[in-house]
């Protein structure tokens, strides 16, 4: 009877102890994922939405405007998070470079920059690379060798269309100024080193070249100076149609016939072209600069090919066909 009363109770705990390892291991399965889980969910936590900063000069005027328009439709085509920023003025050179540092410690999946000053922003630029952020430069070049790609206007030659246009109307002797951007600007520096090539070449003479920093007040302020110093001027070329409407007013103001020209083909500079005002713009496109950088930062982002030179192109817009450029103006805007 002992006997069998101890196979019955050896027979018992055993089952208990089996039963008790299979609870235990089936506990563990529970809390611990295999190894296809976890690989799952790594890959879950790693795939992060493409984020693109778009960092321009300012945002103070129609120009930069369009460039934003531009960067946020191609965020909206490819499907990426675009955030436009621009400090207070061109001028603002530190706030600029403060804006990119601090989109480096967020960590964006790329940057879009357009420098004011690229001397002044190539240290930021150098943070980026050791944080492995691409940086694509739009509108405005820098001698930096580890840019992905460089998306904007050729400069330079736009500058040399503003030229022929000057000496087109005003011929040999003609006698023209410059309003340019401010001072160590490289965009401004083209433009007005194409139209001072074309305008020796072709006999113009230039009586004065001054900074009025991409502002329209001041552009204003710099030409009334201008007309005080020489009154016969019968030409001005600005880079930028901020300081080419400013020193229209002036134009105005002092009751002179001035050949016009500026640099942008902005809405602004349209409207003044259209009603007989500003004589001429040398017209880029900025809404394709600001899509087509959002475009290269994004495959820059994922590892894709990118070429290393986007040019976006230049034409003149005069009253002979401003109608059909303001048209395009207004689709771009949603106007």
């Amino acid at each position: 009877m002992k006997a069998k009363w101890f196979k019955v109770l050896s027979f018992t705990v055993v089952f208990l102890l089996v039963v008790s390892l299979l609870a235990g291991c089936g506990g563990q399965k529970a809390s611990q994922p295999s190894d296809n889980q976890q690989n799952q969910q790594q890959s879950s936590g790693e795939q992060k939405s493409v984020k693109i900063a778009v960092i321009v000069k300012a945002l103070n005027s129609d120009y930069w405007k369009i460039v934003e328009a531009g960067a946020k439709a191609a965020g909206k085509d490819l499907g990426v998070d675009v955030e436009v920023l621009g400090p207070s003025a061109e001028t603002a050179v530190s706030e600029q470079v403060s804006m990119m540092e601090d989109q480096i410690t967020k960590k964006v999946s790329a940057l879009a920059v357009a420098p004011s000053q690229p001397a002044s922003a190539i240290p930021a630029f150098d943070q980026a690379k050791a944080a492995k952020i691409p940086v694509v430069l739009i509108d405005t070049d820098a001698q930096w060798p580890d840019k992905v790609s460089f998306v904007g206007t050729g400069n330079y030659n736009g500058g040399k269309l503003a030229g022929e246009f000057l000496a087109e109307k005003l011929g040999k002797g003609g006698k023209v100024v410059i309003l340019r951007g401010a001072m160590g600007d490289p965009t401004h520096d083209e433009r007005a080193n194409g139209a001072i090539e074309v305008m020796k070449a072709k006999g113009l003479e230039i009586v004065d070249i001054q900074p009025a920093n991409s502002e329209r007040g001041l552009g204003m302020t710099v030409m009334e100076n201008i007309l005080q110093a020489h009154p016969d001027i019968q030409g001005m070329f600005a880079t930028n149609d901020e300081m080419a409407l400013g020193a229209l007013r002036a134009i105005q103001a002092a009751k002179k016939q001035i050949i016009t020209v500026g640099f942008d083909g902005s809405p602004d500079a349209l409207k003044s072209i259209a009603a007989g005002e500003l004589t001429a713009s040398i017209a880029q496109s900025p809404y394709n600069i600001g899509y087509k950088g959002v475009e290269a930062a994004v495959k820059a982002a994922k590892g894709e090919q990118v070429d290393k030179r986007i040019d976006t192109g230049t034409s003149v817009i005069s009253k002979d066909n401003v109608a059909e450029e303001q048209k395009k103006l207004n689709e771009i805007l949603g106007k």
